[in-house]
């Protein structure tokens, strides 16, 4: 078993340093912030994600994982360093932030005295890598003997675990054929499966997660922008979609409409993909990202004003919420959509009331001008109406005859397009959906 680090304890972090303890390896994890260290040697995992602390507390157990501060016993107890930093969008421009990768690197680089291997799993401009390379030959006592692998990740949040451990790729980016053997070795579980392997070049790897994330933003905004056509002329968007999406080149998946995509991974990578195709000159060839960017924040002020629709005015109006987190199984509220409608509908005047089964802690933390409610049925409590934001499969499962009471008016918008519109009806609901015929009168 390879003896393996793990730079960064984040989101992609904590879960690859926790999966490859889980596999046998033997696996230092490193964060400059101490009290993130502290936390996570005690077992505790800073934000959620399911099935990730029972296997943290696993390879605590077994011996298999520890975390540190000091990059020296980094270098000293690992021959491969897995690089796992973030590059949020920077606060200046579109671009990507490499600022951690840049720090992380200069200070690894003057402690490689042996031979060793980093694999670079961050989101990261094409180019990136070649600039890594470069530095570590250059600035590491080993010299030539440090090599670099790009190893891009494709997690899902909700199903990180599962995404490491099963990932239904593997893309390697290299300059040295031997390199290759190492990283078959540490995903040996993987690789007796059924998951399909890609050796490359270092930027074709980089290219490869950003035109997944762009490929996949784009088809969400093509179904949103088709959900503002079937409003328009009463058309299901719901059921185009599943039309074309029997057509094996086009698939059924990501062809959900509703309020759009956020969270730290989409907004930010096709936002850094424009601009580093801006800085090689191809702006105009990616033109059309700015387009499904916009429609993707559009889908937001597009709720606000189906919410001034059904009021009339919201000032003053008591508006309940279900949902913060971007998406369900995460209390991730990056960039996520039903925040942003939240603070849109607070700075019109209405009064917010929010509910999330796991992100609540996360909105208090920012001390927004709205209610957060931890029992899922006091976020009903007087409502004049009631937006469907995040699909956890708690809201699903909501009985509206029983709240009905709880609520000043029985209207609710679905901008999930998933709640059952003949229970919601036959409770006496009025249910708007985003691109599809809903119940404009209470039945």
């Amino acid at each position: 078993m390879a003896r393996i680090s793990v730079i960064g304890t984040g989101y992609l972090g904590v879960t690859h340093a926790a999966c490859m303890a889980s596999l046998g390896h033997d696996v230092v994890a490193l964060d400059v912030d101490e009290a993130k260290v502290t936390s996570l040697a005690a077992g505790i995992v800073p934000f959620h994600e399911p099935g990730l602390p029972e296997l943290l507390q696993e390879s605590l157990a077994s011996g298999k994982i520890n975390f540190t501060t000091s990059w020296a016993d980094l270098a000293a107890q690992a021959d491969v360093h897995f690089l796992c930093v973030g590059t949020p969008q920077s606060p200046e421009s579109p671009a990507a932030d490499l600022s951690q990768i840049q720090s992380a690197i200069r200070s690894l680089a003057p402690l490689l005295t042996k031979p060793c291997l980093i694999v670079g799993k961050s989101t990261v401009p094409v180019g990136t890598a070649q600039w890594i390379s470069d530095y570590l030959v250059a600035n590491s006592p080993a010299g030539n003997d440090v090599h670099l692998v790009w190893n891009p990740e494709f997690l899902r949040e909700g199903f990180a675990v599962q995404d490491t451990l099963h990932p239904d790729r593997i893309v390697l980016g290299i300059k040295n054929e031997a390199d290759v053997s190492t990283l078959t070795d540490i995903y040996a579980t993987a690789l007796s499966g059924d998951t399909p392997l890609v050796v490359t070049d270092y930027a074709t790897a980089e290219l490869v997660k950003v035109a997944a994330n762009a490929f996949l933003a784009t088809k969400i905004s093509f179904i949103n922008a088709f959900a503002y056509l079937a409003d328009e002329v009463g058309a299901d968007v719901s059921t185009l979609a599943d039309a074309i999406g029997h057509d094996t080149r086009i698939g059924r998946r990501f062809l959900n409409a509703g309020i759009g995509f956020g969270g730290g991974c989409l907004p930010k990578d096709i936002r850094a993909l424009r601009a580093r195709a801006t800085e090689l000159g191809l702006s105009e060839h990616f033109e059309f990202l700015k387009n499904v960017d916009e429609v993707n924040k559009s889908r937001r002020d597009y709720v606000v004003e189906l919410a001034i629709r059904n009021l009339g005015s919201i000032a003053g109006k008591t508006i309940a919420i279900l949902g913060a987190a971007f998406k369900p199984d995460s209390d991730d509220i990056r960039d996520s959509p039903a925040l942003d409608i939240a603070l849109l509908l607070a700075k019109g005047g209405a009064n917010v009331r929010m509910h999330d089964p796991v992100a609540l802690p996360q909105v208090l933390t920012r001390n927004l001008p709205i209610l957060a409610i931890e029992n899922v049925e006091e976020v009903f409590d007087g409502a004049d109406l009631v937006l469907h934001l995040t699909e956890w499969k708690l809201y699903r499962e909501l009985d509206p005859q029983s709240i009905s009471k709880r609520v000043a008016n029985k209207v609710i918008i679905d901008g999930r397009n998933c709640l059952d519109l003949a229970l919601w009806s036959n409770a006496g609901w009025q249910v708007t959906y985003l691109g599809k015929p809903g119940s404009q009168a209470a039945l």
